[in-house]
């Protein structure tokens, strides 16, 4: 069973994958702090010197945080812009590695019908 385990844990995409989620969670912290302690204080200070984050609806017991919702909804904004971005930024350098891939690749060899056609012109070029 240890045998399967670690084949299993050690194979290309699995590790991918675990480094990508490691990278995923750090960059959410990031994005979060970004929104949280730069970009939800400008967005205050423009409507008025409000934060967000400490808006709220309170009815009796109840409290209606809106301003927390409306700071991880742009947090969820920027992440997903950013994940967009990457995305197609890798697709356009996937794309341009097979462009010159195929730029690199010889010609294919001509088929015996075409050189048969190429000897046929050349004799019509010489009469």
């Amino acid at each position: 069973m240890w045998k399967e385990f670690k084949a299993f844990a050690l194979k290309g995409n699995v590790l991918d994958l675990a480094v990508a989620v490691i990278i995923g969670a750090a960059f959410g912290k990031i994005v979060s702090s970004l929104v949280d302690d730069i970009i939800m204080p400008i967005i205050g200070l423009l409507v008025g010197g409000v934060s967000l984050n400490s808006l709220q609806y309170t009815h009796g017991d109840a409290v209606l945080k809106y301003g927390a919702f409306l700071q991880t909804v742009v947090d969820f904004f920027i992440i997903a812009a950013s994940i967009f971005m990457f995305v197609k930024l890798l697709g356009k350098l996937k794309r341009k590695g097979k462009e010159e891939a195929r730029a690199e690749e010889e010609p294919p060899a001509p088929t015996r019908e075409e050189e048969l056609l190429t000897e046929i012109r050349d004799l019509l070029k010489n009469r």
